[in-house]
């Protein structure tokens, strides 16, 4: 199917497609029997950006590391689900296997640790279950250089957690390039702040994956805000979040 021709690229919105799902137990890009399968809505990328999604498929099968991470990893979903009797699934594994067994079925052995310094705990405990698993982990903290924010970054005294004290700025860059130096196998992020994750993904040379993302409020849950729209978090849907320094009537 060609893709429909435009001055701009047809913006995506899969996530509309949940009341499709809802109303039909399927959805154009998934369903048991595609033939009868809902029609595709106008933004939806399998049709709007189709030579993009054929060039994609093509690589997974050009025997190249992608590839065999994209195999291995679908070879990984499929393992961590246990069939019952009939067409019944339920999950088995928890994402610590998930990321064991993708590790070693690909043949990584050596796993870097992108570590928060709030999880040191969380993170050594991780490295136990690693070694005793036949791995080895190799952990960077994110505070690594031990540098100040304000002479680090330029961050205003004021802008620290705790104004009037030494506070170390994140270093997600050197994280990432220490791991390098050490030719790891696979890095994984354990807390790394919003934004830092992102310089650690972009400078990490091997492949990246999370097992903890960071949330101070949800003990590192950050999915329990949009199980709470329909009461505790509505808020974020009511009134718009404002920032300090960006937003005039911030608090």
């Amino acid at each position: 199917m060609p893709t429909s021709p435009s001055s701009e690229p047809v913006a995506p919105a899969c996530a509309s497609c949940a009341a499709v799902r809802e109303k039909n137990g399927a959805t154009h890009c998934w369903s048991a029997d595609p033939s009868s399968a809902p029609p595709a809505p106008g933004a939806c990328p399998t049709r709007a950006h189709a030579d993009t999604v054929t060039g994609a498929l093509k690589r997974y099968l050009d025997g190249s590391e992608e590839a065999r991470i994209a195999r291995v990893a679908a070879q990984v979903e499929g393992l961590c689900y246990q069939r019952s009797a009939g067409e019944a699934v339920h999950a088995r594994w928890t994402r610590v296997e998930d990321t064991i067994a993708f590790a070693r079925l690909m043949g990584y052995r050596r796993i870097g640790l992108a570590t928060c310094i709030g999880l040191l705990d969380e993170t050594r405990r991780l490295e136990r279950i690693l070694e005793a698993q036949g791995l080895e982990p190799v952990s960077v903290c994110c505070k690594v250089g031990s540098a100040d924010k304000t002479a680090a970054l330029g961050i205003p005294d004021a802008e620290k957690v705790r104004p009037g004290t030494f506070e170390p700025a994140c270093n997600p860059v050197a994280q990432a390039e220490i791991l390098n130096d050490v030719a790891t196998d696979l890095n994984v992020i354990v807390g790394l702040c919003v934004g830092h994750d992102a310089l650690f993904t972009r400078h990490s040379r091997a492949p990246v994956t999370t097992l903890v993302v960071k949330d101070r409020v949800t003990g590192h849950n950050p999915a329990a805000v949009l199980y709470g729209q329909g009461f505790y978090f509505k808020r974020l849907q009511k009134e718009r979040l404002r920032i300090p320094g960006l937003d005039p009537d911030a608090p």
